[in-house]
């Protein structure tokens, strides 16, 4: 059944509406149509939706603003918190079918496919001082961010040395560094084995290029054979230090990234995501936030190298609870898969086309 803004009103509506105006629609489903391998895991995604339901139902203050959950989602997640959650994996599927509906996202693109990349948090060997003239600094928020526009480019960034305090930890591999600000977070391991938890902390609000599409339609690298580790291979064999083709290469994307140390979190957390909960891997997802609130859960089905660099059938509930300046439009959607280099590797060969299903609350339309 098609759903459109004239058949729906308040939530769904809002929802359709935006959906629309980027060449999307919105069609409801039905659970039978759903995979059921998307539900084998269905308890251990309700715990992670609920404490998300939560935040939203407190009006916490998210890391990174995105669609105001309207007062209906609110009454929602309140409702469903001062019920009984389930206690087994049964219970758990008949909860998400008694309280979502599924709806597909329809794009223009073939088959009315999305697509997913991967992101993870790095971890990478770090100094408080700078350890060689290669260092790199991770710079914490500028006091004036905001206040000047615009603010300077990546490249007028970098020509400048760090002010004092400016620095917040300094990485002697520069690809590193741009790849920490492209995923948000890190965490360095200081020479004294101490780790520091670095967080998204705000940008300088200039546009986000990629750097591998650019190799890609420059023919530096072939589409099929784009991932992290070819990436890091072409930067580091063309040059990092200023003036430099890999250096240069980086500087093409202006937008820069700034962080501040979070050590409230436990070692085995994920990352604070854009919703200001830590991420969990392969179900938080970052989706397009100026389209959709957090703590919508969705079903995408793929096929992925996610658990090998074999690709395999992908089919899981997940969760709004980040976002990205290069994670835009309606089916479009970045999976975390974790901390570490394997996280890193899984993540970088996801360049994959997606069928995406919003489960939209009951009880709104």
């Amino acid at each position: 059944m098609l759903c459109n803004a004239g058949a729906l009103v308040g939530f769904h509506a809002d929802l359709a509406a935006r959906l629309a105006a980027k060449g999307a629609e919105l069609t409801e489903s039905d659970w039978a149509a759903m995979p059921p391998a998307a539900s084998a895991e269905a308890l251990a995604f309700v715990k992670v939706w609920a404490r998300q339901a939560v935040a939203v139902a407190e009006g916490r203050a998210a890391l990174r603003e995105a669609v105001e959950p309207d007062s209906a989602f609110v009454s929602f997640c309140h409702r469903l918190m001062s019920s009984r959650l389930p206690d087994s994996q049964t219970a758990a599927r008949r909860w998400l079918e008694t309280h979502f509906q599924p709806h597909h996202i329809l794009t223009e693109a073939p088959g009315g496919m999305g697509f997913l990349t991967g992101y993870y948090e790095p971890e990478v060997p770090g100094t408080l001082q700078p350890a060689s003239r290669a260092s790199t600094a991770l710079r914490a928020r500028p006091a004036d961010l905001g206040t000047l526009v615009p603010y300077p480019s990546r490249r007028e960034i970098e020509a400048r040395a760090p002010t004092p305090g400016e620095a917040v930890v300094y990485v002697t591999d520069r690809a590193e560094a741009f790849l920490i600000q492209v995923q948000g977070s890190a965490r360095v391991v200081l020479p004294d084995g101490r780790r520091l938890r670095l967080t998204y902390a705000g940008r300088n609000g200039r546009p986000y290029t990629s750097i591998g599409r650019l190799l890609i339609e420059s023919g530096a690298i072939a589409e099929r054979d784009m991932s992290l580790a070819t990436l890091k291979h072409w930067l580091r064999h063309a040059g990092l230090s200023e003036g430099e083709a890999g250096a240069v290469l980086l500087q093409r994307n202006e937008s820069f990234v700034f962080f501040a140390i979070d050590d409230s979190l436990p070692d085995s957390a994920g990352p604070v995501g854009g919703a200001g909960l830590p991420l969990v891997p392969l179900v938080s997802i970052a989706v397009d936030r100026t389209l959709f609130s957090y703590g919508l859960p969705f079903i995408i089905e793929a096929e992925l190298p996610w658990r090998s660099p074999q690709p395999e059938p992908f089919q899981k509930l997940m969760l709004a609870q980040d976002t990205g300046s290069a994670i835009v439009g309606p089916a479009r959607a970045d999976i975390f898969f974790g901390t570490g280099a394997g996280a890193g590797a899984r993540a970088g060969d996801i360049r994959h086309p997606a069928r995406f299903s919003v489960l939209l609350p009951k009880g709104l339309a």
